[in-house]
């Protein structure tokens, strides 16, 4: 283990913000018809919090992969309004990482889970992805 890895312990925090747009929305990405945020977009935003928290604790070729998601997405937000998604890491186990992950609008909480991560060399990632590429 690197000794940035020993970093990697419980309270490590991220957070990522958008202003939802149309290209957020239910309707453009095809999960509703309404011009709302996209709970695709909204699993995007948690995943990128947590990747947040943990990024700059990696060792040199290292990286996670998102393996584990429980979402609510609890309630709307319109096009225009700010959504910001916060991670923090709750555990560590081998090389799984588990997220407390929310989400907010510009009114009330719209989001709430957890969100598991795996270590992973970047390096095996692109060999197992040529290997299957080639089947």
């Amino acid at each position: 283990m690197s000794r940035k890895e020993n970093m990697l312990k419980p309270g490590l925090q991220g957070e990522v913000s958008i202003i939802v747009s149309d290209a957020h929305t239910a309707r453009h990405m095809g999960s509703g018809g309404r011009d709302v945020l996209a709970t695709p977009m909204l699993v995007a935003l948690v995943e990128a919090a947590a990747q947040e928290a943990v990024s700059s604790y990696l060792a040199e070729g290292q990286q996670t992969v998102g393996v584990h998601l429980a979402l609510t997405h609890d309630a709307a937000t319109p096009v225009g309004m700010q959504v910001t998604a916060t991670a923090e890491l709750v555990s560590v186990s081998g090389r799984t990482l588990v997220f407390d992950v929310k989400a907010h609008d510009e009114v009330e909480r719209i989001a709430s889970g957890t969100h598991s991560r795996t270590l992973a060399q970047a390096a095996s990632l692109d060999r197992m992805l040529q290997k299957k590429h080639k089947k």
